[in-house]
């Protein structure tokens, strides 16, 4: 259904990965998407990792949307701006915004398995410039935008990183701090009508996240990425902020953390392979994770989801009130 028909959108960070499936989710409801990264084909990759701009734009239009590339290094605030003047020349409006891209990816690849001390301050600006500033340098313009229409929303991609200790130090501020972004600009949007999510994925099989489980030498490691257990695609992520962006009172969400499996289960939406994995913090998740063996009965386990209170409690490593 072409839900977000006449809607313009902006992914930032798509050439691959979660970008690039929040990309394809919003061109099946039929939004105009404009996308960002690096790489434009692949004689400009950066990376070793498959993913260029123009992939993502044919598999955008193949989903049936309209995908427009713009080539931005989200590390120069000039580019950012550029980027906007653009969208507002060509377009008019904005109606959301999808802060996703990050830097970092690498950076935490290096420095798996050490504590922070053992890595140079640069690991902090690898992990959040590109991934933290960045957001809030893209949120500004957006913002000025959406104002003039009085409507919009703007998506965080954040991680259950914020909550609980996944890849060090620096990942876990810098997600925290997404988290603590979106609220707050919710606060400052209210009176223009704007909405502001911050969203938490669950183990999504990116290229990336595909390469770094097979790299992982450690138990819980193995445990927790290893075996692609209840992994959800990036697909399901694009489905689910889709169809978010196009409730009628999206402002009842504002400020709020909103859980892609959550979502898809309120939304009725599957993934590219027609299952709809389960939260994180549901026991069909919980239970079979702390003890593998009953994974191959976890459809038998009731999806009843952990209250926050339990979670902070058990699961937030600091701060500790």
């Amino acid at each position: 259904m072409k839900y977000l028909e006449g809607k313009v959108a902006l992914v930032t960070g798509a050439s691959r990965g979660l970008g690039k499936g929040i990309a394809i989710g919003l061109g099946e409801a039929g939004a105009t998407v404009y996308i960002t990264g690096r790489s434009w084909e692949k004689s400009t990759a950066e990376s070793n990792i498959a993913g260029t701009l123009q992939e993502t734009q044919l598999a955008v239009e193949a989903a049936g949307g309209i995908c427009i590339p713009v080539q931005v290094d989200h590390s120069e605030d000039r580019q950012i701006r550029l980027l906007f003047e653009r969208i507002q020349a060509e377009q008019g409006k904005l109606d959301l915004l999808v802060n996703n891209v990050f830097a970092g990816v690498r950076a935490l690849r290096d420095a798996y398995g050490k504590p922070f001390w053992h890595h140079e301050p640069s690991l902090w600006d690898a992990v959040n410039n590109v991934g933290l500033r960045s957001h809030y340098v893209s949120s500004i313009y957006a913002a000025k935008i959406m104002s003039k229409s009085s409507q919009g929303l703007i998506c965080t991609i954040s991680s259950w990183g914020g909550l609980s200790y996944i890849f060090g130090a620096a990942y876990g501020a810098g997600k925290s701090a997404c988290d603590r972004l979106a609220a707050d600009m919710a606060v400052e949007l209210k009176s223009a009508n704007i909405a502001s999510v911050a969203i938490w994925p669950g183990i999504v099989g990116t290229e990336n996240i595909s390469a770094f489980a097979e790299e992982m030498d450690d138990e819980q490691s193995r445990a927790t990425f290893g075996d692609g257990y209840n992994w959800e695609t990036p697909l399901l992520t694009g489905r689910a902020i889709a169809a978010l962006a196009a409730e009628s009172d999206i402002m009842q969400h504002t400020g709020k953390v909103k859980i892609v499996a959550e979502m898809a289960e309120k939304y009725n939406l599957v993934d590219r392979d027609g299952n709809r994995p389960v939260s994180l913090r549901s026991l069909r998740f919980v239970l079979p994770f702390a003890v593998p063996r009953f994974r191959k009965y976890a459809r038998l386990i009731p999806n009843l989801k952990m209250p926050w209170w339990i979670l902070l409690m058990a699961t937030l490593q600091s701060p500790k009130i």
